[in-house]
C-alpha cells in the first residue's frame, strides 16, 4: 500500500514535476532522457535533442538567402560543447561554458567558394520561444573514474543542456522543515566535487533544493551559507497566479508520461488525480517564479556574473531594482535624456554587485544603442576581476588610472564601460572635457557621501546629458534625499524589515 504522506516522491518530486510541465517543460521518461544521451550515463547532454535544434535555428546569411551549416560544423559544435576539460577546476569549467552558451561559437564554412567564419548558438536568449525545454527525473551519471552512479532529482535542458538541477525533500517532522533542505544543498555540493559528477555541474546555471514548505536557490559552486530564498515583489499577484497553474489538471497526454511508465503508475496517478483543489506551497511559488522559461533565460543571461573566481547569480531584490531601473532608463524623457534616480538597498544586500549587474543589463540592452556605462566608486583599487565580468556580454572595460588616462576614454570612446573613482573628475572637469551622449550611464557607489556634493557637480559637467544611477545603503539625511531628487528620485528600495515586499516611488 502507498503511504504518500511525508516521502519526497508524493510530496516534492512529482509535485514539482507537476509544475514544470505545466510551466512549458516537456517531460522525459528517465530511459528516454538515457537514449537521448546516447545510452550513455556518463554524458549529460541530450544529443539527440541538440543536434536537430542547431540544424533548425542556425543558419547563414548570403546574398538574402539562408544557408544551413555543413553536418561537419554541427558536429563540431556538438564536440565543442560536450568536450569538458575539469584540470582547472569546476568554475572554471563552468565560467568557459557559460561564455559558450552566452556567446556561441565561430566556425569556418565555404559558401559559394567564400570561406568565412560565421556565429552559431546553442540558446536563443532573445526569443526563448524558439527553444525547446524539457525535464527528466532520477536523472543517473556516472561519477568520475567509476560506474557508480549519483541520481538528482529532477534536471531540466535547453535545447538538450543541462541548465537547472533540483534536489527534492520531504519536510522533516523531527527536525524542522528547513534542515531538510539544507540537507538538499549539501547533497548538491557534494555531487559537485571531483569524484562524484563535476561534470553535469559544469553546464548548470541555477541550482534548487526544496520541500514544499522551503525552497533555497544558488549557482555552481556556491556555499551553503549563500543558498538563499526568492521572493516576487507583487506577492497577491504571484500568488494567485500560481494557484491558477497548480490547480490546472495535465492533459491526458502529460498523465500518461509522467505516471504510466512506474511499476505502481495506476496507484500513482490515481493518487494526484483524486486530489481537489490546493494551496500553493512555497515550493510552487519558488518553481513558478525562477523556472518560467523566459525568466530562467532572462536570469541566466543577464544575472549572473564570475566575480573573483565565484559564480554569482542575482538575489531577487537585485533581479527587481535592475529590472526597474531598465524600465526607467530604456526611453529618453521630454529632455532628450534617460531618466536617472537612486537605488537604495540596506548594507549587507550586495549593492556593489547589484551595480555590476545593472551594467552589464545596460550593455546588453537591445533599445539602447551603443550604451557607454561609467562605474564611478570611491574604492582605489577597483577589483581586477571586475573585467571578466563583461566578458560574457562581449563588451570592453578599461579602468581609469589617473584623471588624464580619463580624459582620454572619454574623449576616444574606445571603451564601452569605464571604471574610475569620482576623485578623477576634478581634473577632466577643469579641462572643460564634456560629452553630450544620453546613452551614457554613470553609476555611482555613495558610500563616501560625494556624489551629492561638489565632485558630484564636477560629473555633471563632463557628462551633460548622461543618466546618473546612485547606490546607497544607508539611510538618507532629509538634505541628502532632496539632493537625491535631482537624479530622477527613488527607482527601487530595499530594507531587510521587509524582505517579501520592496517598495518603489
Amino acid at each position: 500500500m502507498i503511504t504518500p504522506s511525508y516521502r519526497e516522491l508524493f510530496i516534492s518530486q512529482i509535485p514539482a514535476l507537476q509544475v514544470l510541465m505545466q510551466l512549458g517543460w516537456q517531460y522525459l521518461t528517465p530511459a528516454e532522457a538515457l537514449a537521448l544521451r546516447g545510452g550513455r550515463k556518463r554524458n549529460v547532454v541530450l544529443t539527440g535533442i541538440l543536434a536537430p535544434w542547431l540544424r533548425e535555428h542556425n543558419a547563414i546569411e548570403r546574398r538574402g538567402q539562408l544557408v544551413a551549416f555543413s553536418e561537419g560544423n554541427i558536429d563540431t559544435a556538438i564536440r565543442r560543447l560536450t568536450t569538458v576539460e575539469l584540470n582547472q577546476g569546476l568554475v572554471k569549467a563552468n565560467e568557459a561554458m557559460y561564455e559558450l552558451l552566452t556567446l556561441g561559437i565561430s566556425l569556418p564554412q565555404t559558401v559559394d567558394g567564400d570561406t568565412k567564419h560565421h556565429s552559431l548558438h546553442y540558446i536563443d536568449w532573445q526569443h526563448p520561444e524558439n527553444n525547446v525545454y524539457h525535464v527528466t527525473e532520477e536523472f543517473a551519471v556516472e561519477r568520475t573514474g567509476s560506474y557508480e552512479t549519483c541520481r538528482p532529482d529532477i534536471v531540466l535542458f535547453v535545447n538538450g543542456i543541462p541548465l537547472v538541477v533540483i534536489e527534492c525533500k520531504r519536510p522533516d517532522k523531527d527536525s524542522g522543515d528547513k534542515d531538510s533542505v539544507e540537507e538538499g544543498i549539501s547533497q548538491m555540493i557534494r555531487n559537485q566535487k571531483p569524484e562524484y559528477i563535476p561534470h553535469l555541474f559544469v553546464y548548470s546555471q541555477l541550482l534548487l533544493a526544496v520541500n514544499k514548505n522551503v525552497a533555497k536557490y544558488a549557482t555552481t559552486d556556491t556555499a551553503a551559507k549563500f543558498w538563499t530564498v526568492w521572493k516576487e515583489e507583487d506577492a497577491e499577484a504571484h500568488e494567485a497566479a500560481t494557484y491558477e497553474l497548480i490547480n490546472q489538471p495535465l492533459s491526458e497526454e502529460q498523465a500518461a508520461r509522467l505516471y504510466d511508465w512506474r511499476d505502481d503508475g495506476y496507484r500513482v496517478r490515481r493518487h494526484f488525480e483524486s486530489i481537489g483543489k490546493r494551496l500553493p506551497t512555497e515550493q510552487d511559488r519558488t518553481l513558478y517564479s525562477l523556472l518560467h522559461p523566459e525568466r530562467l533565460l532572462e536570469l541566466v543571461y543577464g544575472f549572473i556574473v564570475f566575480d573573483g573566481g565565484v559564480k554569482k547569480i542575482a538575489r531577487y531584490q537585485q533581479y527587481f531594482a535592475i529590472k526597474a531601473t531598465l524600465d526607467r532608463v530604456a526611453h529618453l524623457n521630454a529632455q532628450g535624456q534617460r531618466t536617472g534616480g537612486v537605488i537604495w538597498h540596506t548594507t549587507g544586500s550586495g549593492k556593489s554587485l547589484t551595480m555590476v549587474m545593472l551594467a552589464k543589463a545596460l550593455a546588453l540592452h537591445p533599445s539602447i544603442p551603443n550604451p557607454r556605462v561609467v562605474l564611478v566608486t570611491d574604492r582605489v583599487d577597483l577589483d581586477e576581476q571586475i573585467y571578466g565580468t563583461f566578458k560574457a556580454c562581449g563588451k570592453s572595460i578599461q579602468q581609469a588610472n589617473s584623471g588624464r588616462h580619463l580624459i582620454q576614454l572619454v574623449n576616444s570612446k574606445s571603451a564601452d564601460i569605464i571604471a574610475t573613482t569620482v576623485h578623477k573628475f576634478e581634473t577632466v572637469a577643469q579641462e572643460n572635457v564634456q560629452n553630450h551622449d544620453p546613452n551614457v550611464f554613470v553609476l555611482v557607489d555613495e558610500s563616501h557621501r560625494t556624489q551629492y556634493g561638489h565632485l558630484h557637480s564636477m560629473m555633471r559637467r563632463v557628462f551633460k546629458n548622461a543618466c546618473y544611477i546612485g547606490f546607497t545603503g544607508t539611510p538618507l539625511t532629509r538634505k541628502e534625499k532632496n539632493t537625491a531628487a535631482k537624479f530622477g528620485g527613488f527607482i527601487h528600495k530595499y530594507t531587510m524589515r521587509q524582505p517579501s515586499r520592496t517598495r518603489r516611488s
